[in-house]
């Protein structure tokens, strides 16, 4: 019988516990050379996650995205015009509706009001789209259209809640705060979420962006396009020892409450990584290293200011992701004498000087990031907050319609040239795979190896989640 006592089961000398151990001071050195600690997402404890959590953390599964680029739409673009072709509007052009109108945001309800645009069939899928997105259209076979796309509400500010955070009152975390949380940044010196300003904050303003109940430094860092693209990018010390000392003193000041507050913690996390930015961030804006043919393909020589201003959120855009960065939002640009794509009245006009802006830089996006791999991981969105009704307000607009509209995904695993849902002959209901906005989210957390009811956060008493108690993903349009 052998009596040999395990080695751990007795007590180790000095030599024979640096023999035993030695192994493991390797990896405390790649530890500390990969970032430390992380924290997955699915974690179930019941306080915020505060190692590094500017890092990257483990997803739940095997993730098909790394990043996301979510294109918004603001104003709601109209289905019927765009990505869904009804026929029977042009057949029943100026005639009373024969179906039950709901309640609208104006109530000024005029006749049926067929497409100012033809539709084309594009690409092996035949996908038909609208002469609104030529530039699009030729990207057909990289889309998964969802035309059943439904909404809770019918008025801008709850719907850019509700898109935005999965509920219709202010207050909650964005979609990209809970992806942040969930899953960190790649890189160090630039946040895990940035929203870039193209000149127009939606209804509802910076709240659709915020951290909500989330530790702050989890929120959109707002930036935009040009030589200044943050505010008090450049330091005002001329020196750099100046502003490290006083940094220095700043960050001694806040030892003295380190640990005892989230919001303290934060606002730590916020003045390191602001530091690190003012390196990183001016290089990043900087275009001159992008070939001539890249910024034509991005819509950078265009006439039109707006499509220059969108082209360039776009190419910000791809260079954000390729840094690492993982939730980039555009936001539409400014344009004068119209409201974004909310168009009550004018609606050839409005549509079309929008269409315009966005069309050439989106598929120039879209066409990038292909020729890079990029497209591989990153998940493009498209979408509004909503739609817009088969009839007329007034003479030649159209009103808000919650009860249909259409969006496109693209990318990382996605099934390209997918079509999904169906409306009904005038593109007013959904009749076929409704899709919701938790579905939506849902979705997105999944392709980025996120169980959407595994992401929570335990805030007034209860576990949140960004899905709150809904939600399914959307399997038919993923590859």
């Amino acid at each position: 019988m052998n009596n040999h006592k395990p080695l751990l089961n007795k007590a180790l000398s000095r030599r024979e516990m640096l023999k035993f151990s030695s192994c493991g001071f390797g990896t405390l050195a790649l530890m500390g050379m990969m970032g430390g600690l992380n924290t997955a997402c699915k974690s179930t404890d019941k306080q915020p996650q505060n190692i590094l959590s500017q890092l990257a953390k483990a997803p739940n599964f095997l993730p098909k995205a790394k990043n996301v680029i979510f294109l918004y739409m603001d104003g709601g673009v109209s289905q019927v015009d765009s990505f869904d072709p009804k026929p029977r509007l042009a057949r029943e052009n100026g005639m009373d509706p024969k179906f039950k109108i709901d309640a609208t945001q104006f109530n000024n309800n005029g006749k049926i009001l067929k497409s100012p645009w033809d539709f084309k069939q594009y690409g092996e899928s035949g996908m038909a789209v609208s002469e609104l997105f030529p530039h699009i259209a030729g990207c057909a076979d990289d889309l998964a259209l969802i035309r059943s796309m439904v909404s809770n509400f019918p008025e801008h500010t709850n719907a850019n809640y509700f898109l935005h955070t999965g509920s219709g009152l202010q207050g909650r975390p964005s979609v990209g705060a809970w992806v942040n949380y969930g899953l960190g940044t790649e890189n160090s010196n630039l946040p895990g979420y940035v929203v870039l300003d193209g000149g127009l904050i939606p209804p509802g303003g910076v709240d659709n962006f915020k951290n909500g109940f989330l530790p702050a430094d989890y929120q959109a860092s707002i930036m935009k396009t040009g030589t200044t693209p943050v505010a008090n990018i450049k330091p005002d010390s001329s020196l750099t020892s100046h502003q490290k000392q006083k940094l220095d003193f700043i960050k001694e000041m806040d030892a003295e409450e380190e640990g005892k507050s989230n919001e303290i913690e934060a606002a730590i996390k916020n003045y390191e990584l602001a530091y690190h930015m003012q390196s990183s961030v001016p290089e990043l804006t900087e275009f001159s290293s992008e070939t001539k043919a890249t910024k034509q393909m991005y819509g950078l020589f265009d006439e039109d200011l707006n499509t220059r201003n969108y082209g360039a959120q776009c190419l910000m855009a791809r260079r954000l992701v390729e840094r690492g960065v993982r939730f980039v939002e555009l936001t539409c640009p400014y344009m004068s004498g119209i409201d974004r794509w909310d168009q009550h009245h004018s609606l050839k006009d409005g549509h079309e000087r929008n269409a315009h802006a966005v069309d050439q830089p989106i598929a120039g996006l879209l066409k990038d990031l292909k020729s890079r791999g990029l497209l591989e991981e990153t998940l493009v969105v498209w979408t509004g907050e909503f739609g817009r009704t088969p009839f007329a307000q007034g003479a030649d607009g159209r009103d808000h319609n919650p009860s249909a509209f259409s969006m496109w995904m693209a990318g990382a695993g996605v099934k390209g040239g997918t079509i999904y849902g169906q409306t009904d002959e005038y593109g007013y209901r959904v009749e076929e795979n409704p899709v919701t906005i938790h579905d939506l989210h849902a979705t997105i957390l999944h392709l980025l190896g996120v169980d959407h009811k595994q992401l929570t956060y335990h805030f007034g008493g209860r576990d949140f989640r960004l899905t709150d108690v809904h939600g399914n993903v959307v399997k038919d349009i993923l590859a």
